[in-house]
């Protein structure tokens, strides 16, 4: 592994679908050759920066990859701000069109030269991979369903569906008041999450089904790496993943959780021992399409 640190290059990107302005970063070691580009997508009430990220940044970058990582534009980060959730009227107005159209926003600025500070000459478009964690996996295989830029896909601990399943009791309460709070467990702050999500599910069913995009119109590789003892997920999300897609290759790692060890702050200079294995799984998947 290079002795180098890699180079980090911060950005704001600027979406048509919304007024907010939202953060990415790259990070590199800039040789003047082009190299696959990388984009994580990070999950539900999760941030680019959150914990190992950066740690996880860097160790892809030293392997020879341009790591891309953003801010969806409405999880509650500010630029400039805190780097954690504080616009938390932010956060209740996301949904999961807005999150797609996000990384969409990336990806084409990705191909915009001069729309990010990455050289062109670093990066190798071709090779374009998409990486999400938790609700960023959902994501990341519902954008690569849609989007044929995508040479291939990595989820980590991802969600099958973007229906977690709540009871119609609940539903009906949440209709007539227009707002449902969930708790951070690590913050303690009660974050609103306003009904027009359930809205915006209703009005793009077809392009938020997880399960009808992986078995139909998902034809890159996809790689899930789930945690034998995810106590969010269930890990039989992940065989649910295998029996869509057939050709998708499973791995499940044994003591492992959602967050594959990380915890945030992260002030260790090296990954957790589960998400370094994690980290390993993905570049070998990766450099096999590559």
């Amino acid at each position: 592994m290079p002795d180098s640190l890699p180079t980090r290059l911060d950005f704001l990107l600027r979406a048509p679908h919304h007024s907010r302005p939202f953060a990415a970063d790259a990070r590199l070691l800039a040789d003047g050759r082009p190299k696959p580009v990388v984009v994580f997508v990070h999950g539900f009430k999760g941030f680019k920066d959150w914990g190992h990220f950066n740690v996880l940044a860097d160790w892809f970058a030293q392997r020879g990859y341009v790591f891309v990582k953003l801010d969806l534009s409405h999880n509650g980060v500010v630029p400039g701000g805190s780097g954690d959730l504080e616009d938390l009227d932010a956060f209740g107005r996301n949904n999961f069109s807005l999150e797609l159209d996000d990384i969409g926003c990336l990806l084409d600025a990705l191909h915009q030269p001069g729309a990010t500070p990455v050289p062109a000459g670093e990066m190798d478009l071709r090779c374009l991979l998409l990486v999400g964690h938790s609700r960023g996996g959902g994501l990341a295989m519902l954008k690569a369903a849609e989007d044929a830029r995508v040479k291939a896909v990595a989820a980590w601990a991802p969600i099958t569906s973007v229906n977690p399943g709540w009871p119609e009791d609940m539903m009906r309460q949440w209709q007539q008041s227009g707002v449902l709070h969930v708790e951070n467990a690590r913050t303690k702050q009660q974050l609103p999450l306003y009904y027009q999500i359930v809205e915006d599910f209703h009005a793009n069913r077809r392009r938020l089904d997880i399960a009808h995009n992986v078995r139909r119109k998902l034809r890159q590789p996809l790689l899930v790496v789930h945690g034998a003892d995810d106590e969010t997920l269930p890990v039989a999300q992940a065989h649910t993943l295998k029996q869509l897609k057939p050709d998708a290759d499973l791995h499940i790692l044994p003591a492992t959780g959602h967050m594959f060890g990380g915890a945030h702050p992260w002030p260790e200079p090296a990954l957790p021992a589960p998400a370094l294995a994690l980290a390993e799984l993905t570049h070998a998947f990766f450099q096999r399409i590559a």
